[in-house]
């Protein structure tokens, strides 16, 4: 069915992906589901891992529709012990591991006061969840792993910790890559720009909001998750084996624009 949409020289089908902060409000399409969904049309077994197992269970369901194959799995990854826990989930399932799509983040609109808790969230979990999953994919004979930042990490425009915290995000993905590349583990990054997700509109959002997002790229177009999605897959697959260190920004152009100059 869906499995077959790709090509099999991409290098998915038949492999086990963990992705984390794999749910989403309702059966809104945020980038951890988007990419969970996508690499599951692949042929990839997926572990969809999100502190909400009932969002985490939706992923699934919306996977299972379309005849992939996942399970859903509830871990708060600030802890250690849930890192460690799934992936000996996963290797207990399926006996191995191939990719890990770290996405867990919060937003944070604060400055340094904020510190703590969004770097936790947004790099400590990444540090945990690979820290973990490095191993086992090196004892399954390499792997890839994509972590996801934000263009606040190479645009800021305030929002101090939680651009310090997608900065690191890029740092880590670098430093990652070249510790493991000889062990056969790639790893990347995603940058995504203002893309409309769940995380996103159900804090609320006008329409005039939602537009001023949009004409903020080059293309005037609205990113979705499934953008960000399309970029983790192409970066777990075998389309991008020379590809490691490397941080993929899908922002419509974003960050190419200055500020509006005033009319003469």
């Amino acid at each position: 069915m869906a499995a077959k949409q790709m090509p099999e020289d991409w290098g998915l089908e038949g492999k086990v992906a963990i992705v984390t902060g794999g749910g989403a409000a309702g059966t809104g399409i945020g980038n951890g589901r988007a990419a969970a969904i996508l690499l599951a049309r692949a042929g990839t077994k997926v572990i969809v891992v999100d502190k909400a197992i009932d969002l985490a269970e939706q992923t699934v369901s919306m996977v299972e529709d379309e005849g992939g194959e996942a399970v859903a799995l509830g871990a708060d990854l600030t802890r250690d012990e849930d890192c460690a826990g799934m992936v000996r989930y996963a290797l207990d399932r399926y006996g191995r591991l191939d990719f890990l799509d770290n996405n867990v983040g919060i937003g944070s609109r604060g400055s340094v006061v904020d510190w703590r808790r969004v770097m936790q969230v947004n790099v400590e979990t990444m540090f945990l969840a690979s820290k973990h999953a490095i191993p086992a994919m090196v004892r399954g004979g390499g792997g890839a792993i994509v972590n996801v930042s934000s263009i606040s990490a190479l645009r800021p425009r305030g929002l101090t910790t939680y651009s310090a915290s997608k900065g690191a995000v890029i740092a880590l993905t670098r430093a990652m890559a070249v510790d493991h590349g000889r062990e056969g583990v790639r790893v990347n990054c995603v940058a995504p720009g203002p893309v409309y997700t769940p995380m996103v509109y159900q804090r609320g959002m006008t329409p005039e909001v939602r537009d001023r997002r949009r004409l903020a790229s080059v293309l005037q177009r609205e990113g979705t998750g499934w953008d960000i999605g399309l970029a983790v897959r192409f970066l777990l697959s075998d389309h991008a084996r020379y590809i490691t260190g490397h941080t993929l920004v899908v922002d419509g152009g974003a960050t190419l624009k200055g500020p509006e100059r005033a009319s003469e």
